[in-house]
């Protein structure tokens, strides 16, 4: 009797609340249906737990988690560059206070050799194939042709390819937030490439392009936190680079800067990205700090040294069950 006044009082409870209400709830037998992290591995989730919870059961995700996984995904990065593969000449090192001053403090490039051995990579060259569909202003609303959006399944798919991107998938997988590797191929999809707008209500922009391939909006350089995307500007004679105001204490690659550059006349104050990182280990990074905290700063561990990685979620316009893009993703620099 006392089991039944229980679980009736359970399901008044879970109608008047909703099942949101229990969004991210330890498991609990006496439920008849459960929103905890594990319901979609165990298939025993409430009809609309989608619906009603989302990402909101990802508090089951620890920060400690966070940092042993993006140390395994850092190790996995077998298709990093190497330092034969990649030179750079990182030249001045500025102070925070001078970032503004717009002062050319470098004469020569920042890149002073990159193999093509390693651009012809299967995920290298994939991410090279999209870095030219954008229309850089904000304001200019973007087409997408079907050999476009093949070419965005086709980076997608070859990251999954790598050790990286099952790494990533088989963790998310484990938490119960993504029952099959084609539902998180898809959410990729569309929280990396799918069009909101970021000026006058046009579809121009996406993660993607912000992040990956960088805009200009307002006179200035917006996103671009690429280092391929750098380097092919940078070639094409489009990017003058300044300076830098942070380098990260890796001897190796992927390492991190904070770099101050002009793209075809806009100036970038601080523009931080990996260097030499692989283009899976970019979005798988990204990926697990956006999915997992979501609008904030995700601390990761990277060969022993602890980086805060900062995103930002699209509030104006959201896909599917009312998730939202993302907006921005970068390395936090000082």
């Amino acid at each position: 009797m006392m089991k039944i006044t229980l679980i009736l009082f359970l399901t008044i409870t879970l109608i008047s609340q909703g099942y949101s209400g229990r969004c991210g709830e330890p498991h609990n037998s006496l439920n008849d249906c459960h929103i905890d992290s594990q319901c979609q591995k165990l298939e025993d989730c409430c009809d609309d737990y989608k619906k009603q919870c989302g990402r909101r059961a990802l508090a089951s995700v620890s920060d400690a988690e966070i940092k042993s996984l993006s140390e395994t995904l850092y190790k996995l990065d077998h298709n990093r560059a190497t330092t034969s593969e990649l030179v750079i000449d990182p030249q001045t090192l500025i102070s925070s206070s001078e970032t503004g001053s717009r002062d050319d403090a470098s004469s020569r490039p920042l890149f002073k050799q990159v193999s093509s051995t390693l651009l012809s990579k299967p995920t290298y060259k994939a991410l090279l194939n999209l870095l030219d569909n954008y229309r850089r202003v904000t304001g200019e609303v973007e087409d997408v042709p079907s050999q476009e959006v093949q070419e965005q399944d086709t980076f997608l798919q070859q990251t999954m390819n790598t050790d990286v991107g099952r790494e990533l998938y088989n963790f998310l997988h484990s938490k119960g937030i993504y029952s099959s590797q084609s539902e998180f191929i898809q959410d990729l999809k569309m929280m990396w490439f799918g069009l909101y707008s970021r000026s006058s209500g046009k579809l121009d922009s996406s993660g993607f392009e912000h992040i990956f391939a960088g805009e200009i909006k307002g006179g200035k350089v917006s996103g671009f936190h690429n280092w391929l995307q750098l380097y092919l500007n940078e070639k094409q004679g489009l990017l003058n680079y300044y300076s830098h105001s942070f380098n990260g204490p890796w001897t190796t690659y992927p390492d991190v800067l904070g770099m101050q550059f002009e793209w075809d006349g806009y100036f970038k104050e601080v523009g931080s990205a990996f260097i030499g990182s692989s283009p899976e280990f970019d979005l798988a990074i990204y990926s697990l700090c956006y999915i997992t905290r979501p609008g904030k700063k995700c601390y990761v561990s990277l060969g022993g040294q602890t980086l805060g990685i900062q995103t930002y979620t699209w509030d104006n316009s959201s896909y599917g069950d009312g998730k939202k893009y993302i907006a921005s993703a970068y390395p936090a620099t000082p």
